[in-house]
């Protein structure tokens, strides 16, 4: 099959963004240059240039595709469960399927959470919108689980989306999911988020 200009470019453009992916979850933001990205993509410098305007430009590729892939596979998941589905049911699917996100993408996904605060306002503002929608997905995520007569009203559904995503997130630096399984990880956080720690509730919270 021959390859045409338009899959030779994408093919190219895909290599530069996994190349950075790869790079800037290895030694951060400020240590990768446009020269370094271009030789692990076994390119010339200037070749980058046909692909993108900056450095700042492969970032905001790199920092939106993280959180894009994830997306993709939550809202996949939750869109193909019943309308019966419990609110357990649906939080467990969106934690199992972030986690298995995270780490099937993982250079894209870790160099978002590495980098996200080292980066300058320009880009973090350029990757809010995609940040933004990933967040609305899990608002809607749990409106259904409240809808669904399975979690209490009282919650504060910004704050534990908040909180769900940040621990989520972190388990890119200390979990290894070659040793370990993702499956028992996503129910682990599950039962302690649903049932919670203590075997009744105390007065003062």
């Amino acid at each position: 099959m021959l390859i045409g200009k338009k899959d030779k470019a994408d093919i190219s453009r895909a290599r530069i963004l996994d190349a950075a992916a790869g790079l800037f979850r290895q030694y951060g933001y400020g240590q990768v240059s446009l020269r370094v990205i271009a030789e692990a993509a076994g390119m010339k410098s200037g070749s980058l240039y046909y692909h993108f305007a900056s450095k700042e430009a492969i970032v905001v590729e790199v920092l939106d595709l993280g959180i894009e892939m994830v997306h993709q596979k939550v809202d996949t998941a939750i869109c193909a469960m019943s309308e019966q589905a419990s609110a357990g049911e649906l939080l467990h699917a969106g934690i199992l399927n972030h986690l298995q996100a995270l780490f099937a993408f993982s250079d894209y996904t870790s160099a978002n959470v590495r980098i996200y605060g080292q980066v300058p306002d320009e880009v973090r503002k350029a990757n809010r919108r995609v940040r933004r929608r990933y967040e609305a997905l899990w608002m809607s995520i749990l409106s259904r689980a409240e809808e669904s007569g399975g979690l209490r009203a009282s919650v504060d559904h910004d704050a534990f989306k908040l909180m769900l995503i940040g621990s989520l997130n972190a388990t890119l630096e200390w979990f290894d999911p070659v040793k370990d399984d993702v499956q028992k990880l996503a129910d682990s956080y599950t039962e302690i988020l649903l049932g919670g720690l203590l075997n009744h509730v105390e007065s003062n919270v």
